[in-house]
């Protein structure tokens, strides 16, 4: 059976997270940052406030991994890790209930703290993949658990479309007061689904020994990792592909409400469209988790990289919301398949004997990636201020990935 108790726990704390995906890193910060806390600054500052600061989080998050790993593998806590990051993600995003108008210094440190512990316990979330399944059902247990986050994010998502589109039947003033609470809404969900993973998963003690220091350890550990990885020139081949196309994924991912914004649609038509593609995520990504076993991996993601440079060309005609909502469904298609056969792919092309080491660093690369995209949007909004140009410079990362991909066996 494919889907057990441990199976469904492990998948849930996509569920559980992935609300902070959606409704804080791409709809509710990004348009609270331009609206309310950033209020009468230029639009262009503002999408460059929110690039560089999610730039710093990915960076952080690359020189902690390792260190991470190292201390979860000495004694097998990457449970513990989990729980204290994903506690700290919570606590972060629910503070930002309490940032007054034109605080914007005081909302970008709190998103940093939560998207730090955001990424990190998704480092120790993504290990432990290899003790809920075996190897053959990696595609279509990966993408379960990007289905589930869509769906749980855009179930929570519509609550909070709600919540903003009429306050006033929650008891509220005014659509920031309902955007204030939802930020709360979203570190309880996520700390509450946090729970069965805690409860139910299980986890393999390593029993390894660490000498010396361990920030000394943990980067000795991560030079014998790439020592190790370089043996394997299918494994490199994919990293590299995958550093340059993740990259320009996850950019359009958190910059989709901040070019919406800036090309003047309003914040209802912008949180419909996002739920909308995740709802559509949900069902794509299920079939694309179906597609990977039956056929692999490789060409659904070659489809969605297609589909990612089409949308990033036409973006720069974009003038019209409905061009937006049809912008949201297609990429909603491509964006949960795309992660969850990438994870699926790397598994599959790894010794079978070191899923562990492999996966720290396919998680380090993961942000390191994320550093990238928003480096590349926060240069581009610095030297222009024209937003239907913004992602025009993602189309080498897509197009770049996809040809190293093509020497991947």
């Amino acid at each position: 059976m494919i889907v057990n108790k441990k199976v469904f726990a492990w998948a849930l704390y996509d569920w559980a997270n992935s609300a902070f995906a959606l409704s804080v890193l791409a709809v509710l910060f990004p348009l609270f940052l331009g609206s309310y806390w950033s209020v009468g600054d230029s639009g262009a500052s503002v999408t460059a406030r929110l690039a560089w600061v999610t730039a710093a989080a990915s960076a952080i998050v690359s020189i902690l991994a390792p260190i991470f790993g190292t201390i979860a593998d000495t004694g097998g806590y990457r449970k513990r890790f989990l729980l204290v990051l994903a506690l700290v993600g919570a606590t972060m995003t629910a503070s930002l209930g309490l940032v007054g108008e034109g605080g914007w210094p005081w909302a970008l440190g709190m998103y940093l703290l939560a998207s730090v512990g955001f990424y990190s316990s998704t480092v120790f979330y993504d290990s432990l993949i290899i003790d809920v399944t075996k190897p053959r059902y990696y595609s279509f247990v990966s993408s379960l658990g990007f289905s589930l986050g869509y769906l749980g994010g855009a179930s929570l998502l519509a609550l909070h479309v709600w919540m903003i589109s009429s306050p006033e039947t929650f008891g509220l003033a005014t659509a920031a007061d309902a955007i204030k609470i939802a930020f709360v809404s979203v570190g309880v969900w996520w700390a509450v689904f946090l729970i069965p993973l805690i409860v139910l998963v299980p986890e393999q003690r390593t029993g390894m020994v660490v000498a010396g220091g361990v920030l000394r350890a943990a980067y000795t550990k991560l030079r014998a990792t790439i020592r190790n990885v370089r043996r394997y020139r299918d494994v490199v081949n994919f990293l590299i592909a995958y550093f340059l196309y993740i990259a320009g994924v996850f950019t359009v991912i958190f910059m989709a409400a901040n070019y919406g914004q800036r090309l003047g649609f309003n914040t209802g038509d912008l949180v419909r469209a996002l739920m909308i593609t995740n709802f559509v995520g949900f069902f794509a990504t299920l079939l694309y988790g179906y597609f990977g076993h039956r056929f692999g991996p490789k060409p659904g993601i070659y489809f969605a990289l297609v589909v990612y440079v089409a949308v990033s060309s036409w973006a720069v005609f974009m003038h019209d919301v409905r061009q937006f909502y049809v912008m949201a469904i297609v990429i909603g298609c491509v964006q949960g398949g795309v992660q969850g056969l990438s994870r699926s792919m790397y598994a599959a092309l790894i010794p079978p004997d070191q899923p562990g080491e492999f996966f720290g660093f396919y998680n380090m690369i993961t942000k390191l990636s994320h550093v990238l995209g928003p480096v590349m949007v926060g240069l581009a909004a610095t030297f222009s201020d024209a937003p239907e140009y913004v992602l025009l410079v993602l189309i080498p990362l897509f197009a770049g990935g996809g040809l190293l991909l093509m020497r991947v066996r």
